[in-house]
């Protein structure tokens, strides 16, 4: 079913229209679009083309790469610029991939260094975690990921980087892309070159990640990651912190994505010390305006994307998700987590963190306080605008959220949170 009969029409500006006429005309002068089936030697040889470097490392990630080329070619519908787009997705993600490890082999030492007690960010999306990594990232005492560094991870820079970087640029570019295409987005979802981004990038250059399954409608792609052992991710994942961190090895850690909760057992293997801060809203509220992100996403790289279809498997797979977050808290000392419920958090953002602080140690003081109030002065909610969104739009309703979400919401007491 197309997005004309299924579902709200995202906008069609000028700038998708003039690119989508030329990805078309592109197409049409090559003979038709190139299938990615089989594409997969081609797209690592003109990666190595444009670092001068080949060392791949652990092969494992071939497969991931295989199976998601062939379900963009037999499920994902991509128009001509989904197409062209997605191919130049890849090449960046095999190009960071390629630029790791040679980074841990000019610098070995780094893996030795230990990652103590960071601080991981989960939660149903649209709860807050975007917000509360900001605010945590305020602290001089942190690190985070900035999306130009999650993108091309190196060792943090000693200074500033400089706004003439290629990294840099080339993160601002992406983002001025996306939200040039889709300028709502930017209510939903505001990402900034230098500002904290999710570590997801970091399970791309493995190509087992949600990622891919968020942009493209690849359902073969989605279970089988989703079915994979990944512990060798996460070992990844662990290192390429540890590369990062090696110019500030005394600043703790402050991670977020919200799909670690599907993972939290291997997160423990990985890091034993780590620290779990999860948020909460009633996902009556929330899965809406998440199915409506996924959906304009989707909309960038096709004209067939079915809404309803998002609904349904962004409402299972969610519930599913929390629930195993759930059992596997249950196994764990509950010190190692701190809840944040939305509601208290938008009313008192500097006691929240000022909670969190006293809960997982660290320095909270005035001067914290402060930091905090500028920055949420400067970046006041809704300052790129509003978003309206209906559950009806993706084929479900507030009943069933509330029904297939029971287990959630009788445990952390949604409705009082309200």
């Amino acid at each position: 079913m197309s997005s004309k009969s299924a579902g709200p029409r995202p906008p069609r500006g000028l700038p998708y229209r003039v690119l989508g006429a030329y990805s078309s005309l592109s197409q049409l002068v090559r003979g038709g679009p190139r299938p990615f089936r089989g594409a997969e030697q081609q797209l690592l040889d003109e990666a190595s083309q444009r670092t001068g470097l080949r060392d791949y490392g652990d092969e494992r990630f071939r497969e991931g790469l295989r199976v998601l080329l062939e379900s963009y070619d037999a499920e994902a519908r991509l128009n001509p610029f989904g197409r062209m787009n997605v191919r130049e997705e890849l090449l960046g993600v095999l190009s960071a991939r390629l630029g790791l490890i040679e980074q841990w082999k000019r610098n070995p030492e780094v893996l030795a260094a230990p990652i103590e007690r960071p601080i991981f960010i989960v939660g149903l999306p649209r709860t807050g975690t975007s917000a509360l990594h900001d605010l945590l990232a305020e602290d001089p005492d942190h690190q985070v990921l900035e999306y130009w560094l999650a993108a091309s991870p190196t060792p943090r820079p000693l200074a500033e980087i400089s706004r003439s970087d290629p990294r840099l640029r080339a993160a601002r570019r992406e983002l001025r892309a996306i939200y040039t295409l889709d300028p709502g987005l930017r209510a939903l979802h505001d990402m900034r070159a230098e500002g904290p981004e999710e570590c997801r990038h970091l399970f791309r250059h493995s190509f087992v990640d949600d990622t891919f399954d968020s942009m493209a409608t690849v359902p073969t792609y989605g279970e089988w990651f989703r079915s994979q052992e990944i512990s060798h991710v996460y070992a990844w994942h662990r290192d390429a912190l540890a590369l990062v961190q090696s110019t500030a090895p005394s600043r703790r850690w402050v991670l977020k994505y919200p799909a670690h909760l599907r993972n939290l057992d291997l997160l423990f293997r990985t890091y034993p010390d780590a620290c779990m801060v999860q948020t909460h809203r009633d996902p009556v509220d929330v899965l809406p305006s998440l199915c409506s992100l996924v959906y304009r996403l989707r909309c960038l790289y096709s004209d067939e994307v079915d809404a309803r279809t998002v609904g349904r498997w962004q409402m299972e797979m969610w519930a599913q998700i929390l629930e195993r977050g759930l059992e596997v808290r249950q196994r764990h000392d509950p010190a190692r987590f701190h809840d944040v419920h939305f509601a208290e958090f938008q009313r008192d953002p500097v006691e929240a963190i000022r909670a969190i602080h006293r809960h997982f140690g660290g320095t909270f003081n005035e001067a914290s306080a402060q930091r905090i109030r500028r920055y949420r002065a400067a970046h006041p909610p809704g300052q790129h605008g509003s978003h309206r969104y209906r559950a009806e739009d993706y084929g479900i309703s507030d009943g069933e959220i509330r029904e297939r979400f029971a287990a959630y919401r009788e445990a952390f007491d949604i409705d009082r949170q309200r």
